[in-house]
């Protein structure tokens, strides 16, 4: 069964299954029409996320164990609900020793059952990156020893790590010869960038990826999912993190007939995490139903900045930090430093599959890695998407413009006369290059899983905390270097999106979000007032570089943009518990964007000193009835209607275009959240219930209503058409109008955009009527003036017969 809405819930040891059930009739009295829920598998002990899975074959006991999930499904049940898991075949959780595959693989090395299932070089011995010094200096200190544990004895590191030992081995050596008979090797966490000779989930070393293009592994791993869904307890998936899978095509269409060989007669829900490039498609051929939102997340939010606001804040940004006002180069720089700093080992071994290759051939004989590292390196940096999807003997034509894209890009950046290497590389990815099939088939993967996590740890978890010309631009899938999106242009996704995947998940929030929905929408308030902005910005660095911060002005500048964002609902500057509990939320989101931009701190290497100047300049800031606390309060007022606009516009939209409308957890109210850890934060389901009987909440109300809709009429939604409407008149620009249609139903949609200038000072979140004196919207069937469509709501919504 086709979803109508989902709720996405965070599932962990202190909101198991238990609590997830109590509160089935809120969500169901809301209008949602399955729970979506976070990885339900066995985790690492302990975990918020569930994305550390370490047993893919058992429900998580720390929610509930299965007897857990059992009631909730049945709990859904009685109120007409379903159930949609996240699933993760990509990676395990490795750390810990929880990990019973893992843990075998370390035992008895390539002769174990399950070395197969993860991607090891077993050329060497397994390199564990988990001491905090060179293994000579944490043997001298004693930090590794052997105990035995259950009758079984195993080495013991920081006396927090316990690994499995060979049979046989145990007692009488010395701790360095048994290391040397084992099937791993120790090493300095340092050196896992270098020389980790299996794959991991980005940078990520506690977690290891896994080869689900073997069958054996694949069904090992999906068992339990698909008796889940046999049983009727799941109707379908989201797939975490695709990009990373070996063949992210072949693994959906698997999936699929796997799904629907189980039960014929109903389809499976089936979306992925997909960050789609600019321009980039989706490919129906996968056998999917769309994406898990992020490119609806990223044309909700581009549709609401004013292009005008472009060219000064990049400005003022470039003014400010001395960075580049466009994203290109910051993405570049980016690239090129993750590539050199964190991805070295993994390149190695990518330039070894393409030498191989090479020498397999007479024609590409002659070239030498290092031209081959040279190209790569030169692809990596420019390609223009996660990746490509090319086999090694083949290659899907959505791969062809891309590789254009880059052929055009890596240009300037290749060295005199090697060319024609890139032009090599490019004919394998493309499956029409020389030598050995499974020798072009391995380099071609090892190109692509590498590209992925590229792109991810440069653009999305380093590019994007260097680049403050407005962080509302910058969010999980978004593309900063496209500051805006037109109507027409939003009308022409939505109008694809019909034709192509009619049932893809829609969000504008997600346990993800480098900013919460309604913080970007806030944000975006900037781009129609660039010279207030200015203003207050001149006015506050007075005021911080007046005390001596010793903070650098990038870093000051996407500070107060972000207590600007963030500023909670009702908040005010003589609240001293609240602005304490502000600024402490600032302080974590604050060391976490300076380490992600690797700059003047880092995770590896953080600077602690500069790290305590900058949490004092957010203490100072935020203290009680401080002159900047009354100032930014102030325009957090004065901004408050144009924000509010935005905020209802954005949700509105999520639950009127064509697509399936996820909401995350708590962003039924005003979700002024930052990155997790502080988007996972306890959600009050209690004042949401009180709130949604009484509807004294405009954005809750909203939300109801427009669900109510999709539950009176889930034919309009779900196979409805997508119809733009023509606006004319002084105020044209600034309406989004549109139609769904089935039959003769129509629900007529019209949205008030870019209309701050209209709203400041104000709390009302749409213009006056007389402010729209002369604009028309043009529905199929009937004219209506814009004044009548929004008096005191930014957003219309009507049904029409």
């Amino acid at each position: 069964m086709t979803p109508r809405a989902t709720y996405r819930l965070q599932l962990h040891r202190d909101f198991p299954f238990a609590q997830a059930e109590a509160i089935v009739p809120y969500l169901a009295l809301l209008g949602i029409s399955h729970l979506y829920a976070s990885p339900i598998t066995a985790a690492r002990s302990g975990s918020l996320h569930g994305y550390d899975v370490v047993d893919p074959t058992r429900v998580n006991p720390e929610l509930g164990g299965e007897e857990g999930l059992r009631r909730l499904v049945a709990a859904l049940r009685e109120h007409d609900m379903g159930l949609i898991i996240d699933i993760v075949p990509n990676h395990m959780g490795v750390a810990g020793g929880e990990n019973r595959w893992w843990n075998d693989v370390l035992k008895h090395g390539r002769e174990s059952r399950y070395a197969h299932f993860f991607d090891i070089d077993w050329r060497e011995k397994l390199l564990l990156p988990i001491l905090g010094a060179p293994f000579e200096q944490v043997l001298a200190d004693g930090q590794i020893a052997v105990e035995t544990q259950g009758g079984e004895p195993h080495l013991v590191v920081y006396g927090e790590h316990r690994l499995p030992l060979r049979n046989g081995d145990g007692g009488g050596d010395d701790i360095a010869a048994l290391l040397e008979r084992q099937h791993y090797r120790l090493g300095w966490w340092r050196a896992a960038n270098d020389e980790l000779n299996w794959r991991r989930f980005f940078t990520v070393s506690e977690l290891a990826a896994l080869r689900i293009e073997d069958p054996d592994v694949f069904e090992s791993t999906h068992a339990l999912y698909f008796r889940l869904y046999e049983e009727g307890l799941i109707a379908g998936v989201r797939v975490d993190h695709v990009d990373g899978l070996t063949d992210p095509a072949g693994y959906c269409r698997m999936l699929r007939e796997r799904f629907d060989a189980i039960r014929p007669s109903e389809r499976a829900y089936i979306v992925i995490e997909k960050i789609l490039g600019a321009g980039e498609a989706l490919s129906r051929a996968w056998g999917v139903d769309g994406t898990s939102g992020y490119d609806f997340m990223e044309q909700a939010a581009a549709l609401l900045h004013d292009p005008a606001g472009e060219a000064p804040l990049g400005a003022l940004w470039h003014e400010i930090s001395g960075r580049p006002a466009q994203f290109p180069p910051e993405e570049f720089a980016a690239r090129q430093d993750m590539l050199r700093w964190a991805f070295e080992g993994q390149l190695d071994a990518c330039v070894a599959a393409f030498h191989a290759l090479a020498q397999s051939a007479p024609q590409t004989r002659g070239l030498t890695a290092g031209m081959l590292r040279r190209a790569l390196e030169r692809l990596l940096w420019v390609l223009p998407v996660y990746r490509t999807y090319g086999t090694g003997a083949g290659a899907p034509d959505g791969d062809e413009a891309i590789r254009e894209a880059a052929r055009e890009a890596a240009r300037r950046f290749t060295p005199p006369g090697e060319a024609d290497v890139v032009e090599g590389v490019l004919g394998w990815l493309a499956g029409s290059g020389a030598g050995d099939p499974a020798l072009a088939a391995e380099a071609v993967r090892r190109f692509q899983q590498l590209s992925a996590p590229i792109a991810a740890k440069a653009v999305e978890d380093t590019a994007f905390y260097r680049y403050g010309r407005l962080l509302s631009r910058t969010d999980v899938g978004f593309d900063p270097a496209r500051f805006s999106l037109s109507p027409d242009e939003f009308h022409q996704a939505c109008t694809v999106r019909a034709g192509d995947f009619p049932a893809s998940m829609l969000a504008t929030a997600t346990h993800d979000h480098k900013r919460g929905e309604d913080v970007r929408a806030r944000l975006a308030v900037l781009s129609e007032i660039p010279g207030e902005w200015r203003e207050r910005i001149e006015q506050w660095t007075r005021m911080a570089a007046a005390q001596g911060d010793g903070v650098a002005p990038a870093d000051r500048y996407v500070l107060f943009q972000t207590v600007f964002g963030a500023w909670p609902e009702g908040l005010s500057p003589d609240d001293a518990e609240g602005l304490a509990d502000y600024a402490e939320r600032i302080a974590a989101w604050q060391q976490k964007a300076l380490r992600e931009a690797k700059l003047r701190s880092s995770w590896e290497a953080p600077d602690e000193e500069y790290e305590a100047r900058c949490n004092a300049l957010v203490d100072r800031l935020l203290g009680p009835v401080s002159a900047f606390a009354v100032q930014m309060h102030d325009f957090v007022v004065r901004t408050a209607g144009a924000a509010r606009a935005n905020m209802l516009v954005q949700a509105a939209l999520r639950l009127t275009v064509p697509g399936m409308p996820d909401t995350y957890q708590g962003t039924e109210l005003p979700d002024f959240s930052l990155v997790d850890p502080d988007n996972r934060r306890p959600v009050d389901f209690a004042l949401r219930e009180r709130l949604l009987t009484s509807g004294d909440h405009p954005k809750l109300a909203l939300i109801a209503q427009l669900l109510e809709l999709r539950r009176k009429h889930p034919g309009l939604f779900r196979d409805g058409g997508y119809r733009p409407a023509e606006v004319s008149g002084p105020r044209g620009g600034h309406v989004l109008a549109f139609e769904r249609y089935e039959g003769e139903r129509r629900l007529c949609c019209a949205m008030a955009i870019r209309c701050a200038p209209a709203l400041l000072g104000g709390s009302a979140p749409a213009p006056a009527t007389a402010w729209w004196e002369g604009t028309e919207i043009a529905f199929e069937s009937e004219k209506i003036p814009a004044r009548n469509c929004f008096d005191g709501s930014p957003a219309f919504v009507r049904l029409a017969t």
